[in-house]
């Protein structure tokens, strides 16, 4: 592939996460209008944000060889879009996944927009990580913060990104007895204790993942508001391809008066309707869409795919690098490390699909839902996209919908997994003890006190 020319003054800072950048374009090039770049970040101190070598390790080229024969990757740049195109867009819609292009990149390249873009970057972002000016490729992909053919026709366009989280109770029956919370507590709830604690997020969030994934529309219009509310990392809005409500780069967001207001007033041109109820209007738009996609449903299937919970998977890990297992070292010989011997007395090919499975769902937990709307006049019976007529304020809009951040989790973060899953429950039980006693002391005392009057 021969190298595009690019010119990093053409590319702004859009945002970023943990592992990359994506950067919007800004000139003229009818290669480039419409599209987004990404690319990736490495450490301060020189170790890629994986913490991971350029290379798929022998496992990782035996776990994923009968998906996608990444044999033929010869870095794991090309590994992770043959990830995304041959594992997540057959599971989640070709239509609905856009994998890119990898385009070459060079050294003097990414070293100019690192540092065009570094006053634009949230300064823990900044302190963390730069650009990886040794990567020889960036991936151009669909700016789906805007809609396709508005960019043509000059129209308005408005997008929202949401990330949906897990949206079931895993039942699995690795799950040991002390952590039975994860079957009645969604794992993003149990999560926001410990993100409080750590004061990672200034306020629990009220969103729950199970609401958006339950089918119904009241609950579905719940959750949305719910976002809304405590948008965290979780919910985002762009406007013709810029952000008006939300945060970029991971950073605290809290909604209040003015931001609600302003918001509000964003929307005048996009949702015809008095002031003060635009944005009501605009989340019920946003429901419909989420409801009518029925992407959802497709999914919770590619996220039921982690049937055995990291408290199974993690064992299936140790089967798959060939390594003693470190939980069962840990749990003893007792009646707890005997519930995991019949992982471990799976051959190979079962221990593979185990940790692949995990893995697949891994990434469908951890992505995000770009919803694009623009507006029409009148239904065009030839138009490709789905049209939503919003009763409330008699508009039709064009929509569609696509999922972003395919990530391919690396095999060792298994670990990782497994050490927050027990980081999680350990601060949520933590928790819970601080609030219980005194509750119980306070009843012990009352009891007493009662049974003085009473002269018992």
């Amino acid at each position: 592939m021969a190298e595009l020319l690019l010119d990093a003054g053409d590319w702004i800072y859009r945002g970023e996460g943990a592992a990359n950048l994506i950067l919007s374009y800004t000139g003229s090039s009818l290669l480039f209008v419409g599209k987004v770049l990404r690319v990736q970040k490495v450490k301060k101190n020189g170790i890629s944000c994986e913490e991971l070598s350029s290379d798929l390790s022998v496992h990782e080229v035996l776990l994923w060889k009968e998906d996608c024969d990444l044999l033929s990757a010869p870095t794991r740049e090309i590994a992770e879009h043959l990830y995304v195109q041959h594992v997540m867009r057959p599971l989640l819609g070709s239509n609905h996944v856009d994998a890119g292009v990898r385009v070459l990149v060079s050294t003097d390249f990414l070293e100019a927009l690192g540092n065009n873009i570094l006053s634009q970057r949230p300064s823990w972002r900044v302190d963390d990580a730069d650009v990886n000016a040794q990567c020889n490729y960036a991936l151009l992909i669909s700016d789906h913060s805007v809609f396709p053919q508005a960019l043509h026709d000059r129209e308005l366009s408005i997008s929202v990104e949401i990330k949906p989280k897990c949206g079931f109770l895993p039942c699995s029956r690795y799950i040991s007895e002390e952590h039975a919370i994860k079957k009645s507590m969604t794992r993003f709830k149990l999560h926001q204790s410990l993100k409080l604690q750590q004061k990672k997020i200034p306020q629990l969030s009220q969103f729950d993942p199970l609401d958006m994934f339950s089918g119904s529309k009241e609950r579905i219009l719940k959750s949305i508001k719910d976002l809304f509310s405590t948008p965290q990392n979780n919910f985002r809005v762009f406007l013709n391809g810029s952000l008006v409500f939300g945060s970029l780069g991971g950073g605290k967001y809290i909604t209040n008066v003015h931001h609600d207001k302003a918001f509000e007033d964003e929307l005048k041109s996009v949702i015809e309707a008095d002031d003060g109820t635009r944005t009501a209007y605009f989340l019920e738009l946003v429901s419909e869409a989420v409801s009518r996609s029925g992407l959802l449903n497709r999914l919770l299937e590619v996220q039921k795919l982690d049937v055995y919970d990291i408290e199974g998977a993690i064992h299936a890990y140790y089967d798959v690098v060939s390594q003693p297992c470190v939980i069962c070292k840990k749990l003893g010989e007792g009646k707890l490390s005997g519930r995991y011997s019949s992982v471990h007395s799976l051959p190979l090919i079962g221990s593979l699909k185990i940790v692949r499975d995990y893995l697949i769902s891994a990434t469908a937990k951890d992505l995000s839902l770009m919803i694009s709307f623009r507006t029409r006049e009148k239904v065009d019976p030839k138009s490709p996209y789905s049209v939503i007529f919003h009763e409330s304020t008699g508009q039709s809009f064009d929509y569609k919908v696509s999922f972003i951040d395919l990530d391919m989790k690396p095999l060792e973060k298994m670990i990782y997994y497994y050490e927050l899953d027990q980081k999680i429950l350990r601060s949520y039980t933590k928790m819970m003890e601080t609030i219980k006693p005194p509750e119980n002391s306070a009843r012990v005392e009352e009891k007493s006190i009662v049974e003085d009057v009473n002269g018992t």
